[in-house]
């Protein structure tokens, strides 16, 4: 993930994986098969650890923790991220790789519904989301570009403030006069 997120996918070879791994380039070949499924498996893995890093998925049910501490996991691994963004941008050039993104991608709207669905916001057909994680999403390549984490961590409270005031305005108001009882 590394060395694609620091070089390039076309930097990628068994051999450099090898070498930064410290074994053979056959015990790579062995285990992988291909330099296309070592790819595979280190973006399965990748996005493996961006959903169980509950930076998305906190499932308290607050609004307050979505997102917290999206800036400190995007600083501590930038190759990290920016493998993952180099592995989408292959997949549009790549459609064997395209159904493996895609199945991810709808794994990261789950996350987010689910955590919406948490807060109180219903999102029956998935495209709120879709929507929050496209701004989340968005968030990470601007911080991967500017290097500025307080930049993101002031956003996603913007983000929240919306998603609050979303809520509250679908809520239906209580009744000012309830019936005598």
């Amino acid at each position: 993930m590394r060395i694609v997120g620091e070089r390039g996918l076309a930097a990628l070879t068994t051999r450099i994986v090898a070498e930064e791994a410290g074994v053979t380039h056959g015990l790579v070949r062995h285990y992988f098969g291909s330099r296309d499924e070592l790819v595979r498996e280190a973006f399965r893995h990748a996005v493996h650890q961006s959903t169980e890093r509950p930076v998305l998925e906190a499932g308290t049910g607050s609004l307050d923790d979505f997102g917290a501490g999206l800036a400190g996991v995007v600083a501590a691994a930038p190759a990290e991220q920016a493998f993952q963004y180099e592995m989408l941008l292959a997949a549009l050039r790549r459609p064997d790789m395209l159904p493996d993104v895609q199945e991810i991608y709808a794994d990261f709207f789950q996350v987010v519904g689910r955590e919406l669905q948490l807060a109180g916001l219903d999102d029956a057909d998935g495209s709120l989301a879709r929507l929050v994680f496209a701004a989340v999403d968005g968030l990470v390549i601007q911080q991967l570009l500017y290097g500025r984490p307080r930049d993101t961590e002031t956003a996603i409270i913007r983000l929240r403030e919306l998603l609050k005031a979303l809520r509250d305005a679908r809520r239906p108001a209580p009744d000012p006069d309830p019936p005598p009882g």
